[in-house]
Formats: structure tokens, sequence, C-alpha cells
């Protein structure tokens, strides 16, 4: 089987036509695939800010007047926007820098 797939591969390599090894539009390379799975990560940092957050929210609605309790659902609520708002400026600060300094993305 490894002998057919290999003259298939070298007599389509000559003739021009498709060869084994062509997988895609070639666009996928280390840039890229760095890109998303940055993306990926900050997404789940995200995902796990807005938890935070609606935790806050339930302990600020359980506190049942308790001053502590208050103070540390609001400090809760607090680290967890502090935490979004760093997530979205990092995806901008990512996509910014990997496609304009490094260039990927452009046509070529």
């Amino acid at each position: 089987m490894k002998d057919l797939l290999t003259k298939f591969a070298v007599d389509n390599k000559v003739t021009g036509g498709p060869t084994v090894d062509t997988v895609g539009d070639g666009s996928d390379n280390l840039v890229t695939r760095i890109t998303g799975i940055l993306n990926a990560v900050i997404a789940v940092l995200g995902i796990v800010c807005v938890v935070v957050i609606i935790i806050g929210g339930i302990n600020y609605m359980t506190s049942t007047g308790d001053a502590g309790k208050v103070k540390k659902a609001k400090d809760t609520i607090l680290y967890g926007l502090i935490g979004l708002i760093v997530c979205v400026l990092a995806f901008a600060i990512v996509n910014f820098v990997i496609g304009n300094v490094l260039g990927a993305g452009t046509a070529s």
C-alpha cells in the first residue's frame, strides 16, 4: 500500500496533478496555528471571568445584608470585570501584533 501511495504521489507531482501531501490551501502555517491557540486560551479565560462575575452576583444576592459578604461579593464582581477587560485587551493586542507586525493574514 505504501508503494502505491508513493507511486501516486510521484506520478502526480511529475504531471502537475494533486499529490498526497497537499491538504487544504497551504495557508496553515505556524503563525496561524499559534494565533488560533492563543485566541482559544483567551476565550477560555474570558469564559472563566464571566463565571466569576456570575458567582459574585449570586453571592451578592444571597448576602442577606451582611456587610462582609456584600464587600466580598462586590470584590469578586470587580475582579471578574478586570479579568474580562484584560482578556479583551489581550485578544486585541495578540491579533494586532500577529496581523500587523508579523505580517500574518496579508495576501502573498
